[in-house]
């Protein structure tokens, strides 16, 4: 491929992509215009409508990627699972398509590829999240590592997403130890379950302390999220608050149970 003046050869973009061509264009001219080059770029697509898929094509005669296609939409797992083999590059550097990197993106990269390359027992850094990871500890450079804590005073539920779809830098041989991901079942399933499979192979992670800085998520009108969360858990009702503080307890002991009882 063609490189810029930050190459990064020993990466594959990969980007999971399903009727967004807009985000999927625009995430790949913003890492264009931060001069941030990959060993390859591999789109991965979720059975799009055919004339979004030719849109696909002509978007690949502008900028250098690999597309793989399917017939029919098969969810998420098996997005993800499709383009991740055939990623040939040691690193990979998993992006869903509504996301954009910012200018200091390539900067932080280069320091999660060094400790990558310097810690074998790094699986995943992780550079975007909704919240803070509970139990962290400093790692350098601005990130810290996540530290499950499987106790059941450690009552924070979000302990269990020590990894996430989020953007983040990961080993291509990531099956290997984890798995590959389940298919045929909803996306916040997909994710959670090699959640749970990167908690029971004892997985380690880095996350960037300002997990906003370093992509922003963008969801245009036009091109909006193809996910969505119940009403009664954004409810400022004070019902639904009594419901959902029951819910993320009952939602702590299943997750609990989950690591320790059940295989993925």
């Amino acid at each position: 491929m063609e490189q810029g003046k930050t190459a990064f050869n020993n990466v594959t973009l990969l980007v999971t992509h399903y009727n967004r061509i807009k985000s999927l264009e625009r995430l790949l001219n913003a890492f264009k215009a931060l001069d941030v080059t990959f060993g390859d770029i591999v789109v991965s697509d979720d059975g799009s409508k055919p004339e979004v898929v030719e849109a696909l094509k002509r978007l690949q005669q502008t900028i250098n990627f690999k597309l793989i296609t399917t017939q029919k939409n098969r969810g998420l797992g098996n997005n993800i699972n499709k383009g991740q083999d055939a990623v040939k590059t040691p690193y990979t550097l998993y992006v869903q398509e509504d996301f954009e990197p910012t200018t200091i993106f390539a900067k932080h990269f280069k320091d999660a590829l060094q400790f990558m390359d310097e810690d074998n027992e790094l699986d995943i850094a992780r550079f975007y999240a909704y919240f803070k990871y509970p139990y962290t500890k400093p790692y350098g450079k601005g990130f810290s590592t996540m530290e499950f804590k499987p106790y059941p005073w450690a009552n924070n539920h979000l302990k269990f997403y020590v990894y996430s779809d989020h953007p983040h830098l990961r080993r291509s041989n990531f099956f290997d130890k984890f798995g590959r991901y389940r298919e045929g079942i909803k996306g916040d399933l997909t994710e959670y379950s090699m959640a749970i499979s990167f908690i029971q192979k004892k997985g380690k992670g880095i996350l960037f302390d300002d997990f906003t800085k370093l992509f922003y998520q963008k969801n245009s009108p036009d091109e909006p999220s193809t996910m969505g969360r119940s009403s009664w858990r954004e409810s400022k009702n004070i019902f639904a608050l009594a419901a959902r503080a029951a819910y993320l307890q009952f939602k702590l002991l299943k997750c609990t149970a989950d690591v320790l009882f059940k295989r993925y």
